[in-house]
Formats: structure tokens, sequence, C-alpha cells
């Protein structure tokens, strides 16, 4: 009888990672509405629109924990992992690089720059319409989506130096507080703990 060899992340106590701040990074759009008709613009020039976003694991008190990004208050924040649009024929690796360079690492201190490593994909989701839904799989009667979203783990190295944008909250989240809370943080972001329960956590 075979048995499936689970495979393993290392992570490190937040207590490793030093976390200062930088300037302030402003979304591009003022509301919603705003990102779904510009999203629609670049549609019809570029095509689909192409998406990464990052877990980035630690653990405190003996508990895996995510890395998020709150925009807001704690009551009525928005939370989101770091990530973004891939330019027009960049590779996914690369624009996770320059994602995560761009909203969390020093700036103008080489020295300091995190030498991102790109893991395994855990989740592919896409968007069917000029909506905010997004879906774990393609709608049987939606030929053309209109955003593939893809989530990365990224092993984080033993100690790194973080610098988050003034007006962005980094926390780091447990797992156990995700699981069935999309109502708090999202359909994407809560299922973060199912996506990776194929896999072995080595708390160093």
């Amino acid at each position: 009888m075979s048995h499936f060899l689970m495979p393993t992340i290392d992570i490190y106590n937040l207590e490793n990672y030093t976390f200062g701040t930088k300037d302030a990074q402003h979304e591009k759009d003022k509301s919603v509405p705003e990102r779904l008709a510009r999203m629609k613009d670049k549609y019809f020039k570029e095509g689909m629109r192409r998406s990464v976003d990052c877990i980035l694991l630690v653990h405190q008190h003996g508990h895996p924990h995510i890395l998020l990004l709150q925009i807001g208050n704690n009551q009525k924040g928005f939370f989101k992992l770091p990530g973004g649009r891939c330019r027009p024929g960049e590779s996914e690796a690369d624009c996770i690089k320059r994602k995560l360079t761009k909203r969390l690492a020093p700036p103008n201190a080489k020295e300091y720059q995190p030498d991102w490593e790109v893991g395994e994909c855990v989740s592919v989701w896409y968007r069917p319409n000029f909506e905010t839904l997004f879906y774990p799989y393609t709608p049987p009667h939606i030929t053309k989506p209109k955003e593939c979203k893809k989530l990365y783990v990224i092993p984080l190295p033993e100690k790194c130096m973080f610098a988050v944008p003034r007006n962005f909250h980094f926390l780091a989240v447990p797992l156990f507080e995700l699981y069935d809370n999309s109502k708090r943080y999202g359909p994407i972001i809560s299922s973060i703990p199912q996506v990776l329960s194929h896999f072995n956590f080595n708390q160093l």
C-alpha cells in the first residue's frame, strides 16, 4: 500500500522578522465601480487579466499564521494578500517578485531586499464577469472569464526585513481564524486553510 508523501514547508517564528514602514501606496481607483470600469477597459485592450496573490507563512504561539495586508480600521478594514496584476507578457514568477518588492521590501536598500522564492501554486480562481465575484472554477456558461487569479505559496527566508506602506496594516492571522470565515476575509482568503491542508508545516 502506497502512502501519499505530503510536501513540507519550513516556517519561521514571527519574531524572526523586522517590520518597518515606508511611504503610503494608494490604490489607483477610489471605488469598486471605478476599479471594475478600468478592468473592463484593459480587458478589451489586453485580454483576460492575470493576477497573482502570495501566501506568506510564519508561526506564532505554536500555530501557523498568514501575513495579510489590511486597508482601513479594524472593524471595517479590507483584507488582501500581497500581489496584483501581471503585465502583458510578464511571467507569474516575475510578477510575484515585482509586486512583493514594491509592496513589502525596504526602499533604496538593496542589501535588505528579500530574495523572494516562488513556491507552489495552490489555488486558481476565476472572475466570470466584470463583478467582484470569483469562483474556484470556470462556470459552464462562461467561455471567456475576465480574470484568472493564482495563489502561490512564497517560502520566506529565516530572517528578513519588511517595509509596509503607511496606509496599510500588516497582520499575522492564524489559519484557524480564517477557516470558514468568508464574512470577515472573503471567499479566497478564507479558503486558504483548506488549500494548505496537503502540506506539513515544519515550525523552526
